[in-house]
């Protein structure tokens, strides 16, 4: 049996901003570094192996503050590294909208279907970030591991661990700095909790999620 701890990101400027962020490299708030100490807090108990995560700041920051209470050390993944959202990056939604009202309208109703200028589709980050999870599972066999990334690969994980196809991809909910938790047993997925953010409530913030 192998535990995985798959962890979003604390918030940043961008997501509150509503600009789109994929492989540009924004730190995380004030807030998101409130949000990052909460959400290792909330898995101090546990025997957490190896942290993974996202080479990209916000993410590594949210990963140390999972592995400083477990004494090891962070391991960049850049599997798991947020979607390319090409000529999208850096700009905000609204912008978005319209610029590529068919395209944006596309994302909205038929994300699957997408693919972002110069960018990536959900396909391509569902085939980088399983085979990574898979590989991970063989190496830490009885163990349990977290991984710390984005809201697209995290969605993605999602839906794939859940035998959902990537047109499900807005049925799941990823907060910022939000946890799930899946159970590798008897060579199938099993899924424990999904987006639980139970420690954030101390700061008194509505969730951030789809952005």
């Amino acid at each position: 049996m192998t535990r995985v701890y798959v962890v979003r990101h604390g918030q940043t400027t961008w997501n509150l901003e509503e600009v789109f962020r994929g492989r540009a490299d924004i730190p995380l708030d004030e807030t998101g570094k409130k949000e990052v100490h909460l959400a290792g807090e909330a898995l101090q108990n546990e025997s957490v192996h190896a942290v993974y995560s996202s080479p990209l700041s916000r993410s590594m920051e949210t990963a140390e503050n999972i592995a400083k209470f477990h004494d090891i050390a962070v391991t960049p993944l850049e599997a798991i590294i947020d979607i390319s959202y090409g000529e999208w990056e850096g700009v905000n939604l609204k912008e978005i909208a319209a610029k590529y009202p068919d395209l944006y309208s596309l994302w909205l109703q038929e994300p699957h279907k997408v693919r972002f200028p110069n960018g990536e589709t959900l396909e391509e980050v569902r085939a980088r970030t399983m085979e990574a999870l898979e590989n991970l599972v063989a190496k830490h066999l009885n163990e349990t591991i977290a991984l710390v990334a984005h809201r697209v690969p995290n969605k993605v994980i999602c839906c794939a661990l859940l035998g959902l196809d990537n047109s499900h991809f807005w049925r799941i909910a990823q907060d910022t700095a939000s946890t799930n938790l899946f159970i590798y047993k008897n060579e199938q997925w099993i899924v424990s909790f999904l987006n639980d953010t139970s420690y954030l409530k101390v700061l008194g913030k509505t969730p951030l999620s789809d952005f």
